[in-house]
């Protein structure tokens, strides 16, 4: 089985000037790690959205989730940000001043799950990075956000989960204990296939990302460590830990 995130640039974790910024809340811990697991989310879809556009050139992007942006962050230290016609913002609470230092041109503070969600345009790529599993509706979001993608476009992202049949159990425990922000939604990989097809989306890629993580632990300063996770995560995605998808809109 082909698996092409073992053909993809494994030191950029480990050469990547974020992680040593202090802006970005980057824990000390994961900061002198060459191979950060905790922060293979941004390596995912920095390569997702590398080889988008490598395929279609410029790109019109919409984050959604952008915490202090550190994912435009990533880009920037990757050189693609030349290659992106924009990067828009959403999310429920903007930090505005820091995002325009970022580099974040338009801006839409609002609730995910609420009547009122509308862009004003459709982009060629939208990314949904660990924000799914803080909402109570997750589908109903995606079908909104189907909505806003051109034609040929892709909607990119990733979370925690879980075989399927631990799904409905846990998520049950969760949200009875859950605070403000916290997770409330579970995922496995047939989750994901189901929300693509109800949100008349295809399902490209799907991986699991790793079979164990811990913060600060010594062996991920290997890359031999880092290969065997990723190669642990496309053999077996319902292990529990991350899964990570591209949703295509169909052209037609």
């Amino acid at each position: 089985m082909a698996i092409p995130q073992l053909s993809w640039n494994l030191d950029f974790l480990k050469n990547n000037p974020v992680l040593k910024a202090d802006s970005y809340g980057i824990p000390d811990e994961v900061k002198h790690i060459n191979y950060p697991i905790r922060l293979v989310r941004y390596w995912f879809i920095y390569h997702f959205l590398r080889e988008e556009i490598a395929r279609k050139g410029a790109l019109d992007v919409c984050e959604i989730g952008v915490d202090r942006g550190q994912m435009l962050g990533f880009m920037q230290a990757g050189g693609e940000v030349k290659s992106l016609a924009s990067w828009d913002a959403v999310d429920c609470i903007i930090q505005r001043d820091i995002l325009q230092r970022a580099g974040y041109q338009n801006f839409y503070e609002i609730d995910l799950e609420s009547a009122e969600f509308k862009l004003d345009k459709q982009y060629d790529a939208m990314i949904l990075l660990h924000v799914l599993e803080h909402l109570f509706a997750p589908e109903a979001v995606v079908k909104k956000i189907a909505s806003q993608l051109k034609p040929g476009g892709i909607l990119i992202g990733g979370f925690p989960s879980l075989p399927d049949n631990m799904v409905a159990a846990r998520e049950q425990k969760i949200r009875s204990k859950a605070g403000k922000f916290g997770h409330v939604s579970v995922f496995s990989p047939e989750r994901v296939r189901a929300m693509a097809k109800a949100s008349g989306l295809e399902l490209e890629f799907l991986t699991g990302a790793f079979f164990m993580r811990k913060k600060g632990f010594f062996l991920e300063n290997y890359q031999w460590w880092f290969r065997f996770n990723l190669w642990f995560g496309s053999r077996f995605p319902s292990w529990p830990g991350e899964t990570y998808w591209i949703l295509r809109k169909p052209l037609k």
